[in-house]
């Protein structure tokens, strides 16, 4: 199956506090296709400047991926530069360029408009819902947003709500759209405005899942040292979208096992500046590594035995 993801692609400039990249891939559509070309073929839409170095993604187009969504416009591409924290977790904008971005509006090529899976990248709410206008008879509809989505067009973003399936957002955004600093309480009370299930990402803590009657959640893969967290959420929507996609028909197990894909591909993507790690690493990797992540987390527990002593 297919999925088709419709989101920003950028060139990011990122400073650590061990090293720097300038004018490297960045952009959620661009981490997500990175992730899900490893697991699904994936259809792109967004657009770029004369300036961008379009053969940069033929690696994408190796693995699968249809650019033909992609419209190379006059003017400059999106570019934001940005400066991380001694531990990782905060982040200080130096700048954003909007460049062609900002007259962005999606237009699905035909043979794009039977996507069953969709991905709506962070961008304007308004945006987002024309997408889905144009997509005929979607079965999966996954959204994330952000921070200044929910202040500022808040009312478009409840509408759109209302055609989403799965909303991915982190916890300070859930708490805010919710206006409430529990996240089991703001799970719920996003999911009353549509979404059946909402998956909040907790960086490298992991990510949960909650649905109506159940939850799950997945641990962050242990790494030895994170060189650029730009792009883990929309690699993690990219693995967790792409497994998805191989199952038609998604069952409960089929979601937490999506969890687990996402948390992996999540955590190639902080091991190198850029997309630079999803060009080195392939399927198996991902099994390798989702291999680990069961061995890490299984356990067996007799529950006739527990209060029991020895004699």
């Amino acid at each position: 199956m297919t999925v088709l993801v419709v989101g920003s692609i950028a060139l990011d400039s990122v400073e650590t506090p061990h090293a720097r990249a300038e004018r490297v891939l960045g952009g959620s559509a661009v981490f997500f296709s990175g992730a899900a070309t490893l697991l699904s073929n994936v259809q792109v839409v967004g657009v770029v400047g004369q300036d961008y170095p379009m053969a940069e993604l033929d690696f994408l187009r190796e693995r699968g991926a249809d650019l033909s969504g992609v419209e190379q416009a006059d003017g400059s591409s999106f570019f934001w530069a940005g400066r991380y924290g001694d531990d990782f977790n905060t982040r200080e904008t130096l700048d954003t360029r909007l460049g062609v971005f900002a007259d962005f509006k999606p237009r699905i090529p035909e043979q794009f408009r039977d996507a069953k899976f969709v991905f709506l990248g962070n961008i304007a709410p308004e945006l987002q819902s024309d997408v889905l206008q144009q997509v005929r008879a979607p079965s999966v509809v996954v959204c994330d947003t952000m921070n200044y989505w929910i202040e500022g067009s808040g009312e478009a973003l409840l509408h759109l709500l209302e055609r989403v399936d799965i909303l991915m957002v982190n916890d300070s955004e859930a708490k805010l759209l919710a206006g409430d600093p529990n996240l089991v309480r703001a799970s719920r009370w996003i999911r009353e405005q549509g979404p059946s299930i909402v998956v909040i990402k907790k960086g490298e803590h992991g990510a949960a899942l909650f649905a109506e009657d159940w939850s799950f959640f997945a641990p962050g893969y242990p790494l030895d040292a994170i060189v650029d967290p730009t792009g883990a959420g929309d690699a993690f929507a990219g693995g967790f979208l792409g497994y998805l996609a191989e199952t038609i028909n998604p069952t409960r197990a089929d979601y937490r096992r999506a969890m687990i894909y996402g948390s992996v591909t999540g955590s190639f993507a902080v091991e190198s500046f850029s997309i630079d790690r999803f060009k080195e690493i392939t399927t198996d990797d991902v099994l390798e590594r989702v291999a680990e992540f069961k061995e890490m987390t299984a356990f067996e527990h007799e529950f006739d035995t527990v209060g029991s002593t020895n004699d």
